[in-house]
């Protein structure tokens, strides 16, 4: 169905090819995951399938393309449109009409299609993706993993037989993404839609893809093989291979099923490390055996619940307070009566399903929505009352849409004015993007860059004014897991240093790495607030793989388990 015949990509004005010696094939009724570190050029490859690649983006493209016998060279993207349907990194990018049964329907609309058909397929899609209840809203009023799934719905509906999907479950919060995916699925096994699909949170999607695509390195030919076979050589892994690397198990588990039923003996060693006395990290939930309490610092010690009690952490000086805050949206209460604290040092896991408030919540903290009631303040000062640049020192967001940040025409330009607007030393900010992710050169357009290198650009823009509160709403969105380590890091020595860190994350497993505490929101309204152990571990849909795998003992990320068995 697609066929990739030695094809490369080059770019205008750039010395060497962004992908080269690309040579595969997608056989129909197959779902084939593209896997790589983040600038390896996933994205020019599913460009490649719909058109996009080159007669949209410029620059050369060698070799053949072909999607269902017809070479993309010579078919431009609106005459594969019957064919191939493709949803990329940005959903408002797709976006034509103003409401959610508007946009689902206009494909079908583009294609000519009989009123009773697109009626029907629209239906279907409605109830396939959960969206029955938003069919009526304004496209501006989701959020962003509404967005999302309207976007996928919105390839869905034409009934193509091709789908390209680049990074569709990063909006995603774990129930909904489940949901996704099994429609996929359902699309490859019942009708043999053919799906080439990039993402970076393989613990997502690997145990559904019949084979992958490792690009391991820019300019570098393609690994092709089956799940097992690719992630034993590959550079991006989930929690579940680290976790069968780390223990030797051999052939590698995919799933958290597959991990379990091998993991009886490392159960064992893990059980006689903690007897042992080993300082291990692990948290109890309602049995009672092990806690875990963070310091300021971030480290972390044990105590036994049932004989003796932590020592009580140092009253820390709270940066951000909410009270009673309600925000009312275009006739939606976004959020009801919330109570909110946040302490110097500390790092909070906004939680929910998509549509729960969270980017909500964090407008509020830096000031863009005015509280309907309740009050907001950071560092003395109410948000919303405060003059931007006196703001800037106080408090930072980096928002789901990382480009509304960027505006200059490189990124040595954008470096160059967070400097000046921070006040800061000239490479201030530079500095931070080489550390979170090198290999961004200083002539390249802010507008060039992955979603992921975009997303680490206006971290760093945020980040040269050193607030004391960081507000991040998905901050691992188009990240691998080299990025996502990389910015843990960053974020563990801001919290370290006394930063305040809210994000909100539909990512369990940046979560289980960072958070001190977990906040849970449903409907607007805080239903949970503690220690991460306590709230994620207790959560089917919160609870990262490694805790999954190994419980009852309640661990959280392989970095534990790994420290207990040394």
């Amino acid at each position: 169905m697609i066929r990739f015949d030695d094809v490369s990509v080059t770019y205008d004005g750039a010395a060497e090819p962004v992908v080269h010696g690309v040579d595969f094939e997608v056989p129909e009724g197959e779902l084939v995951l593209l896997v790589g570190p983040s600038g390896v050029g996933k994205s020019t490859v599913l460009g490649a399938v719909s058109g996009l690649v080159p007669h949209f983006t410029g620059g050369t493209l060698r070799g053949r393309v072909t999607v269902a016998g017809r070479d993309t060279r010579t078919h431009k993207p609106r005459e594969l449109a019957d064919v191939v349907g493709t949803v990329g990194q940005d959903p408002l990018a797709h976006f034509v009409t103003d409401t959610v049964e508007d946009e689902l329907a206009y494909g079908m609309e583009s294609l000519g299609l009989a009123p009773e058909v697109m009626r029907r397929r629209v239906e279907e899609t409605l109830d396939l993706l959960g969206l029955a209840g938003l069919r009526d809203r304004p496209i501006a009023t989701l959020s962003g993993g509404q967005r999302q799934r309207v976007a996928i719905g919105s390839v869905l509906t034409p009934h193509p037989r091709v789908l390209v999907l680049d990074e569709p479950t990063s909006a995603l919060d774990p129930a909904a993404a489940e949901e996704v995916l099994a429609v996929l699925q359902r699309l490859v096994h019942d009708l043999g839609t053919t799906i080439l699909m990039a993402e970076h949170r393989l613990e997502r999607v690997l145990h559904y893809a019949d084979r992958v695509v490792l690009l391991p390195a820019p300019g570098e030919p393609p690994v092709v093989g089956t799940p097992p076979e690719v992630m034993a050589v590959s550079p991006v892994f989930p929690p579940v291979v680290a976790l069968g690397r780390l223990a030797g198990w051999s052939p590698l588990p995919l799933t958290v099923r597959d991990a379990r039923r091998r993991a009886s003996d490392l159960k064992e060693r893990l059980a006689a490390s903690a007897a042992d006395g080993t300082p291990a990290t692990a948290a109890a939930g309602p049995s009672g055996l092990v806690a875990q309490f963070p310091t300021v610092t971030g480290r972390r010690f044990l105590f036994r619940r049932r004989s003796t009690f932590p020592t009580p952490e140092p009253r820390r000086t709270h940066i951000a307070e909410v009270r009673s805050l309600s925000v009312r949206r275009a006739r939606v209460d976004a959020l009801r009566h919330i109570d909110l604290t946040v302490a110097a040092g500390e790092t909070i896991a906004l939680m929910g399903r998509n549509g729960a408030g969270k980017s909500t919540l964090l407008s509020s903290l830096v000031g863009l929505l005015p509280p309907t009631t309740g009050t907001v303040t950071v560092g003395g000062v109410e948000p919303h009352r405060t003059a931007p640049p006196a703001l800037v020192r106080r408090v930072g967001l980096v928002p789901q849409e990382p480009r509304d940040l960027l505006y200059a025409d490189t990124v040595a330009d954008e470096c160059a004015a967070a400097d000046r607007d921070a006040g800061a030393e000239p490479g201030t900010c530079r500095a931070l993007v080489s550390e979170l992710l090198p290999g961004i050169t200083d002539g390249t357009h802010p507008r060039d860059l992955s979603e992921g290198q975009c997303l680490t650009l206006a971290l760093a823009v945020v980040l040269t004014a050193r607030p004391p509160l960081l507000l991040l709403d998905e901050p691992t969105r188009g990240l691998d897991y080299a990025a996502k380590a990389r910015l843990v890091t960053v974020l563990r020595g801001l919290a370290a240093e006394g930063h305040a860190i809210v994000l909100a994350t539909h990512d369990v497993e940046l979560a289980a790495e960072i958070a001190h505490r977990v906040v849970l929101l449903a409907e607007g309204e805080v239903i949970a607030d503690g220690p991460t152990a306590h709230i994620v571990v207790s959560s089917p849909s919160f609870a990262p793989q490694v805790t999954k795998i190994l419980a009852p003992q309640q661990w959280l990320t392989v970095a534990e388990v790994r420290e207990a068995l040394a």
